[in-house]
């Protein structure tokens, strides 16, 4: 019997990190007594994240580069090198079957040390439009698995399988769990509930929104779950009331999901792909912060399809509150923005990745 042994490497967000710990527990529900090391950023999330999913995490000294010039970005060259020298070392002393890159500073100098010491690497790129990293990646890896079609022009053809992105399994049935949830969260059973996710860190500008309109929302007999992240909670704690629950960060996700009628979301690759399978009625709000604005490019490829509604931040002040109301007091748009959203689900993105990495170690 052979014990394989796995690299994953993945984070900086959530949404890098959870289709990380996603892929391993599917290859060690496979083979049991494989070994796993993840790599991760020194300082960022995944340190913590990884550990509490129960698996052994390296640190390298890496981060990504600033738009501007900064002494971060003056010691980036540095840095770089630095994490190349350290995964060869991890790499040559846990002998890898393979390595799996979801993104996020770590995944692109250990892949690029993996293709360079010819272990076998999958990437698997979450959003509609990828970066840079693994546009230079793909051209040594060896299967590239997307979560959005028509990436021909980023990636080779011919190593390129559509899966979806992971997300976790225990949303895949959350209408069973709706009376559990009501009472996890104590809510009314008779008030349409409002979920708001920033995201794990928080998001500045649908804070602020939310503050603005909290009395507008809460007027129309609607309780609100506000996920605010860690960055923001002590300036917004202060709305907690009946009707509010302002939360750092929730980690129910499943029994959150059950409970809400309308999401307003940012478009991270992984949430995105978490309101597919959910099937709830969204309003995106795509950050414009994020490398190549690839929040509304993944926003953009559900609306396109009127799977959701997306507000640009430049026009919530003018565009909020009438799209808001207006979903809100319309059940068959509701219905219809529900329908069209699930229909993108791609429930078994995990299984099919490991499948494909199954293949390689074969």
């Amino acid at each position: 019997m052979v014990k394989y042994k796995f690299i994953l490497s993945g984070g900086g967000t959530g949404g890098h990190i959870y289709p990380a710990i996603a892929i391993a527990n599917e290859l060690k529900s496979r083979f049991p007594d494989a070994e796993f090391l993840f790599v991760g950023a020194k300082d960022k999330m995944e340190m913590q994240k990884v550990p509490q999913a129960g698996y052994k995490i390296e640190g390298l000294w890496i981060a990504g580069l600033q738009r501007k010039f900064t002494l971060q970005n003056a010691m980036f060259p540095f840095k770089l090198i630095d994490s190349l020298w350290e995964s060869r070392k991890i790499i040559k002393q846990f002998k890898p079957n393979v390595v799996i890159g979801t993104g996020g500073f770590a995944s692109g100098p250990l892949l690029q040390m993996a293709n360079m010491l010819n272990i076998p690497t999958v990437i698997q790129e979450q959003n509609s439009f990828p970066g840079i990293t693994n546009k230079l990646l793909s051209k040594k890896a060896n299967k590239i698995c997307v979560a959005y079609e028509n990436l021909e022009r980023f990636f080779p053809k011919e190593k390129m399988i559509l899966t979806g992105n992971p997300v976790r399994q225990d949303l895949i049935d959350i209408e069973s769990k709706r009376e559990e949830a009501i009472q996890f969260f104590n809510l009314d059973a008779n008030k349409k509930t409002l979920l708001v996710l920033g995201g794990s860190l928080g998001a500045r500008r649908v804070n602020q929104l939310i503050e603005k309109e909290l009395e507008n929302i809460v007027s129309q007999n609607v309780q609100v779950i506000w996920q605010c992240g860690k960055l923001y909670f002590e300036d917004y704690k202060k709305y907690n009331s009946e009707n509010v629950q302002v939360l750092a960060f929730i980690d129910r996700m499943d029994l959150v999901y059950a409970t809400a009628d309308i999401v307003i979301s940012r478009a991270g690759a992984s949430s995105v792909s978490e309101l597919c399978i959910v099937g709830k009625p969204v309003i995106f709000i795509p950050s414009p912060n994020v490398a190549e604005d690839h929040q509304t490019k993944n926003a953009k490829s559900i609306v396109d399809k009127k799977g959701a509604i997306m507000i640009r931040e430049s026009e919530l002040d003018e565009n909020f509150t009438t799209i808001f109301n207006s979903l809100l007091n319309d059940e068959n748009q509701q219905k219809e923005l529900s329908k069209n959203i699930k229909q993108l689900a791609l429930p078994n993105a995990t299984k099919q990745i490991v499948d494909e990495i199954v293949k390689l170690i074969k």
